[in-house]
């Protein structure tokens, strides 16, 4: 399966779907990961931490929305993000309905 991070876009929200330890024990299972370009950012993990836990740094959300089998977020999609949501994509994050 190839899993996405994308950098979270809401506002006042550092956190990121994985941390490079998630992302390593991912790649060890025989998943790909692609993570968008400093995602970690927000939480002092830096592009570098991610390639050496075997994640693909990628340039855009548009590009991993596009690649991934599964997104990985913290927040609910923003606008933006709900229209690179594909059929058969499935998306994890927490959502807040109320």
């Amino acid at each position: 399966m190839r899993i996405g991070v994308p950098k979270e876009i809401k506002v006042l929200e550092n956190r990121v779907g994985l941390t490079p330890g998630s992302v390593r024990e991912a790649v060890a299972h025989g998943h790909e990961v692609v993570v968008e370009h400093n995602a970690g950012q927000g939480i002092g993990m830096d592009d570098s931490a991610y390639r050496k836990a075997g994640a693909n740094i990628v340039g855009s959300a548009d590009e991993v929305f596009a690649r991934a089998d599964l997104i990985v977020k913290v927040k609910e999609p923003q606008s933006h993000e709900l229209e690179l949501l594909r059929e058969g994509q499935t998306l994890f994050t927490y959502l807040h309905l109320a």
